[in-house]
């Protein structure tokens, strides 16, 4: 026996995929993911119509789906990022119902208590035997963590694994098990791996990422968390790496020994597991080759599952238990209230992922952003987009100082004994609009075209049409 078939059209057929049902996929080949692309043009062929895509991120090369969209091929968007050439599509209302916006922890959360009942899942693995035994850690495409893959394989009614690498059975080392998967195919290529390289993956020369990412490190030194079982997650930003650079140079010199690094993976917190700082690094997803590669060599960098990376419905997740977080912005505003979802014009350029998870965990969440971007303020009166609501933000670095929420007064505190530059978020405000003048109110449409939904389930902010 094995669950291999002829072509990605026959396991779309024997899926018994019809007209209206929801069909799932990962994202863990990001920006190099073919996947999405050839199955929905398979689906589209064979005249389905009314489809409801539910993946865990969008990104720019999933620009055909636009075509599918306006063919009514797809009817339905449930994601947890969107990159900006589809965000641009659905920001100008070419869908009829809006886009339902997740996070990384409420996504897997919602397709494991029945929410969005997944009828097909569609499994890009780097490596596969002829029974679904597959792995991203292995292969032409490796793509090291499937963390997301997991709620789809195991909750899915069918599941399709497509490898462009099929191995003996048994594949000893496998991620997901071949007791969720009902057909296996095997395709030319599933993706370019060099494209799930995220963020800049070098650290900034910028004097102003610099000196936001000292900042940043200081922030942490003097927070009261930088101690022996220390945790910490961090973006693949210039300003974000290089403050995990200084951040393990500060801890080996105070020979502090942490228990995890967290997150999307990247070399440089690689280094820190390599240099002794953390015990261990939890993989949802590798944003580089080097994260690959470690995942694959060394026992102490885990694979995990997007449920134990952030569900709120778990006994308990790893966030839960994360000491400090840096995330970015597009803006933030006077009461900490966090958009990762639009630009400053309302386009739809993002989403939440696992920002909203993270800063609801975290004991210290921190944004780290310049004071302006592309002559706007970051600081704002009132967000265009609530992806993470301000009482679970703590700080806001800036170049031009450091702005503590009022709900952390003990923090406050400790930061001006440090005698870091606190400032008032009002005053932040202040200095940027001396330099960019007052923006504009931005004037969006009636339309609704994305709901934001947050970790517990609930609908915190809309996303309305942009105007032309």
């Amino acid at each position: 026996m094995n669950k291999i078939v002829s072509s990605l059209k026959e396991a779309v057929k024997l899926s018994g995929l019809k007209d209206g049902m929801r069909i799932s996929f990962h994202h863990h080949l990001r920006n190099g993911d073919y996947v999405i692309n050839m199955v929905m043009d398979e689906i589209a062929d064979l005249g389905l119509k009314d489809i409801t895509v539910n993946a865990s991120s969008v990104f720019d090369t999933h620009a055909p789906l636009v075509k599918h969209i306006k063919n009514k091929v797809v009817t339905g968007l449930e994601v947890n990022y969107m990159g900006a050439v589809v965000g641009r599509e659905i920001s100008s209302g070419i869908m009829d119902k809006p886009v339902n916006f997740r996070s990384h922890g409420g996504r897997p959360s919602d397709i494991e208590t029945g929410k969005t009942p997944i009828d097909v899942a569609f499994i890009a693995a780097p490596t596969s035997d002829c029974m679904g035994n597959c792995s991203g850690k292995y292969g032409k495409s490796a793509c090291g963590s499937l963390g997301y893959a997991f709620a789809d394989a195991m909750y899915a009614d069918k599941v399709v694994v497509i490898t462009d690498n099929l191995v003996d059975y048994p594949l000893s080392d496998f991620s997901i098990s071949e007791t969720y998967v009902d057909y296996v195919v095997c395709v030319d290529k599933i993706g370019d791996p060099s494209g799930i390289v995220s963020g800049t993956t070098k650290i900034t020369k910028d004097p102003v990422g610099l000196m936001m990412a000292s900042y940043a490190t200081k922030v942490i030194q003097h927070s009261g968390l930088l101690k022996d079982g220390f945790s910490f997650q961090t973006g693949a930003g210039g300003a974000s790496l290089a403050a995990a650079k200084y951040l393990k140079d500060l801890m080996l010199k105070e020979n502090i020994k942490g228990s995890f690094g967290m997150g999307g993976i990247t070399g440089y917190l690689v280094d820190m597991l390599e240099a002794g700082c953390f015990k261990a690094l939890m993989d949802v997803q590798c944003f580089d080759l080097k994260a690959v590669q470690s995942l694959r060599d060394n026992p102490a960098h885990r694979e995990v599952t997007a449920s134990h990376y952030a569900s709120p419905t778990t006994k308990s997740a790893i966030v839960d238990s994360l000491d400090v977080v840096i995330l970015g912005a597009t803006q933030i505003d006077t009461n900490f209230n966090v958009n990762v979802h639009t630009d400053s014009n309302g386009y739809i350029m993002g989403g939440s992922g696992g920002h909203s998870d993270t800063a609801a965990g975290a004991k210290l969440t921190m944004i780290v952003a310049p004071l302006t971007r592309a002559r706007l303020s970051i600081v704002v009166d009132k967000v265009l987009c609530v992806s993470t609501p301000g009482n679970t933000v703590d700080v806001l670095v800036t170049q031009r100082g450091i702005a503590v929420n009022p709900l952390r007064q003990d923090l406050k505190t400790r930061l001006e004994e440090a005698n870091l530059p606190v400032v008032d978020i009002h005053e932040l405000k202040n200095i940027a609009e001396k330099i960019t003048g007052v923006p504009k109110n931005v004037v969006m449409g009636d339309k609704v075209v994305g709901n934001v939904i947050y970790r517990d389930g609930t609908i915190i902010d809309t996303i309305k049409n942009t105007l032309k």
